[in-house]
């Protein structure tokens, strides 16, 4: 027998929207709201298995930026340190996922 569990990639719940998002990320400039939406799809993505399109285009939008996982998420800190970037949306959904 083979030990080697084989595993299959899963559909994100979320898939749909953040595919819109990551095409829009992919087609804009790095606003300080681009730059955390780039950031939080890269956690809310980062092990899942799955996703592998949106995965992929994250990392083309980060090298696009000029920036480094780590170097993102030192500007989004300093951007959600001012708490002005999600504020200005006006939503009454929240986003676990």
């Amino acid at each position: 027998m083979d030990s080697v569990e084989k595993t299959q990639d899963q559909q994100h719940p979320q898939y749909k929207r953040d595919r819109a998002s990551v095409n829009t990320l992919l087609a804009s400039e790095a606003t300080d709201y681009n730059l955390s939406e780039l950031a939080r799809l890269i956690i809310r993505y980062r092990g899942f298995p799955g996703a592998r399109d949106i995965q992929s285009d994250l990392k083309k939008v980060l090298q696009k930026w000029n920036h480094t996982q780590e170097s993102l998420y030192q500007k989004t800190r300093k951007i959600h340190a001012t708490g002005e970037v999600y504020r200005r949306q006006k939503s009454d959904q929240e986003d676990w996922v």
